[in-house]
């Protein structure tokens, strides 16, 4: 069976051109062809590696939606029907565990305005977000964007969203959380069924099953002839164990325990699915306070980095930065209408299920399909049973997400390169904002090439 100890490996880099490529939905005309490519991108290479491959976004998806249930009464179930069907469509399309992640800059305005930023707001963003982003995509913007943008940026970018994703895990463990409100109520128990103990324990399980990536592969094949059949096989065992599945099932276990009379609320069957309503005002609203943030971050996280970060992962499946921003476009100027919560790509979300082991697109497939169906049986009230999940629990997978994702970095091979980089990566960190990083690192980009002139 497949290991799940995988990192980006040294000596693949993003500099493959994406568009010669057969991973855009336009690329073939035949049915026949389509339904073959459709069946070869679903098929798992590693049953347990692709299940625990698909907990690996569920980090970031799982406290957002949880978030904007509890304070905006987000329709949970229509939610997890959207975006399961979102799931298996961009992994049948792809052939890579791309995820579908809420609209992080979105999410955060409608949480810390109140009810100033209500549902019609949010979806009012989601769709003016996403009908940019198709534009950009079919006028072939986005790919000279793509072309156009310095590595040394992109990864400044990836730098720091996936060490934002690891701070902000680091707080769900530490600290008591209050989604509701976005933000800590106390530090945490070292004891109970969300202590710090349990945090910890988890995060050393993963780390004893996953090790630091794909070195130690290397290393165990390279041990010396007489130690390798014991070590050997008790890698192979340890390494086989499904880490992120493991921890999650964990979690669910626990949250019903926390809680047993949970199971009294909930009511079985979906969410009834009606057309919302948008005023003028919250059209103004949503693109002002919504549109305006979210759109750089989409458009460098959401589709420029998740393309230059598929492009490391898996050499032969590259695809195309317009293909990309033309499937986030067309997930919102659906979904959003029906009230379902606005989503991207995400290049955290893509490294944390590589991280667990996703390979293939039937790793998302798969969890679209769980979402549909969590959606359609229980609909909004499993919102009760996620507000019992282990928060520390979530923290954990975040924090190996972020991880995963900052390390895609280590392919800057000079200094000039690191400099821009680390330039990025602080202004986004401190000033919270990754278009004001990603100017900073532009300008200093120009600088340093006008220098040496």
């Amino acid at each position: 069976m497949e290991s799940q100890n995988h990192h980006i490996p040294h000596h693949q880099t993003s500099q493959h051109s994406p568009e010669t490529t057969n991973n855009s939905p336009t690329s073939s005309n035949s049915p026949a062809k389509i339904i073959h490519k459709v069946k070869k991108n679903l098929v798992f290479q590693s049953k347990w590696a692709e299940i625990n491959g698909a907990m690996g976004d569920l980090g970031t998806y799982i406290p957002i939606v949880l978030a904007l249930t509890l304070a905006k009464d987000l329709d949970l179930g229509t939610t997890l029907i959207f975006t399961g069907i979102y799931n298996i469509v961009t992994g049948a399309i792809y052939g890579v565990p791309m995820p579908v992640q809420p609209m992080k800059s979105i999410a955060a305005v409608a949480i810390s305005n109140g009810s100033d930023f209500g549902i019609p707001e949010i979806m009012a963003a989601g769709i003016c977000t996403g009908g940019i982003l198709f534009v950009l995509g079919v006028t072939g913007l986005m790919h000279l964007a793509y072309k156009l943008i310095p590595l040394p940026v992109v990864r400044g970018i990836q730098l720091s969203q996936g060490l934002s994703f690891a701070m902000s895990a680091v707080k769900y463990i530490r600290n008591v959380q209050d989604f509701a409100k976005s933000k800590a109520k106390g530090n945490r128990h070292w004891l109970g069924l969300d202590g710090l103990v349990l945090a910890i324990v988890c995060a050393c399980f993963i780390i004893i099953v996953n090790g630091e990536g794909e070195e130690s592969a290397e290393r165990e094949a390279n041990d010396h002839e007489e130690e390798r059949p014991k070590r050997s096989r008790l890698r192979r065992i340890v390494a086989s164990l499904p880490s992120a599945f493991i921890v999650f099932l964990l979690g669910v276990i626990l949250a019903f325990v926390r809680r047993p009379n949970v199971v009294k609320d909930i009511n079985f069957g979906p969410s009834s699915i009606e057309v919302l309503k948008i005023t003028k005002h919250a059209w103004k609203e949503g693109f002002i306070k919504g549109t305006i943030p979210q759109l750089p971050l989409s458009v460098l996280n959401s589709v420029i980095a998740v393309c230059k970060l598929s492009a490391d992962l898996f050499p032969g499946k590259h695809f195309s930065a317009t293909s990309v921003s033309v499937t986030v476009g067309l997930m919102n100027l659906v979904g959003c209408w029906f009230g379902a919560m606005p989503c991207c790509h995400g290049a955290g979300g893509l490294a944390g299920q590589y991280k667990f082991g996703g390979r293939s697109g039937g790793c998302v497939a798969l969890l679209g399909a769980v979402k549909m169906v969590l959606g359609l049986v229980l609909g909004s009230s499993l919102v009760m049973v996620l507000d019992q999940f282990p928060v520390g629990v979530l923290g954990v997978l975040l924090l190996f997400a972020g991880i995963e994702l900052a390390m895609a970095s280590r392919d800057m091979n000079s200094k000039e390169e690191f400099f821009v980089m680390l330039v990025c990566t602080s202004v986004s960190l401190v000033g919270s904002s990754a278009a004001l990083g990603f100017v900073c690192g532009i300008v200093v980009h120009v600088l340093l090439k006008i220098r040496k002139f």
